[in-house]
């Protein structure tokens, strides 16, 4: 199965962020670099209504498996 069969998708109206589970090494950095967006405790566990777009493309730039892109 392709990693992208498996995506989700979170949008503000301004950005879509995907997200890859299949691709995701859980190294957390998106968690400590955003937390007040990525919260893997709650569902749904990406909330971009709690940052601002530009901060939220920083974190996503900051993945090192690729598991999270913007759209």
């Amino acid at each position: 199965m392709d990693a992208s069969e498996h995506s989700k998708t979170y949008s503000n109206g301004e950005l879509t962020v995907v997200w890859k589970p299949t691709l995701c090494c859980h190294a957390g950095k998106c968690v400590r670099n955003l937390p007040s967006v990525f919260k893997p405790k709650e569902k749904p566990w990406v909330q971009l209504e709690n940052a601002s777009s530009d901060e939220i493309r920083t974190a996503v730039a900051l993945c090192p498996s690729g598991a999270l892109s913007i759209q």
